[in-house]
């Protein structure tokens, strides 16, 4: 009997380990403006207009699932500071949504920025209450700077990405500093090396960069 017990247990346990983990990039079926990207237990929602190069809002933090529910902690609101630090609940069904990418691409995750390399120089940006964000799904990306104590939103911009043979390149969809950015690309070289992902080229002001970016 115990034996019987034993593997029923077992065969539960391997059954919740084979559960897909919710992720990838989702478009709302009622308003086709609204974008849901999810990734690492990340949520970020956002709001803006390709064609008329408007960004109406962005918002999200940590998650968990439950059920149809995802209870998220907020971690950034570019409507409302004060919504920092609390939970919300929302309904997420996928027949509500019409899905863009699963997600799966090698760069897919949350990266925070982790650090800058000047010549041979690295400077650390250990984690704290500012931090940027650059959620990555399989070809969408979006970059947050934010503090997670004062509820300060810095910026965002995001789009579409690919990555091939070691050039990565955004496509630039929108972008909450200055909208005449918007249709603008950038080509930048990566790579991913003991869990880092470096990111080196020309930032959007055209100043050279070295970035160093990590899912911890």
């Amino acid at each position: 009997m115990k034996t019987i017990n034993l593997i029923i247990a077992i065969l539960c346990s391997l059954s919740v380990q084979a559960q897909p983990t919710l992720k990838g990039a989702y478009v709302s079926k009622e308003d086709k403006d609204v974008i849901i990207c999810l990734m690492d237990g990340y949520f970020v929602e956002t709001k803006y207009n390709v064609d008329t190069k408007v960004f109406n809002y962005t918002w999200g933090g940590p998650f968990v699932k439950d059920g149809n529910k995802l209870l998220i902690t907020i971690h950034f609101d570019s409507r409302d500071k004060a919504a920092v630090g609390k939970t919300k609940e929302i309904v997420f069904v996928k027949k509500d949504h019409e899905i863009i990418d699963k997600g799966e691409n090698i760069l897919a995750g949350n990266w925070r920025m982790s650090g800058r390399k000047n010549g041979d120089k690295i400077t650390e940006n250990p984690l704290r209450a500012r931090r940027t964000y650059k959620l990555l799904t399989g070809n969408r990306f979006q970059w947050i700077a934010i503090n997670i104590e004062t509820g300060e939103f810095s910026g965002t911009g995001g789009g579409v990405y690919s990555f091939v043979n070691g050039n990565y390149t955004e496509n630039i969809e929108f972008f909450s500093r200055d909208s005449s950015r918007v249709g603008a690309s950038l080509n930048f070289t990566g790579k991913v090396e003991n869990e880092q992902w470096h990111h080196s080229g020309l930032s959007s002001k055209g100043d050279p960069i070295y970035e160093i970016w990590t899912k911890k």
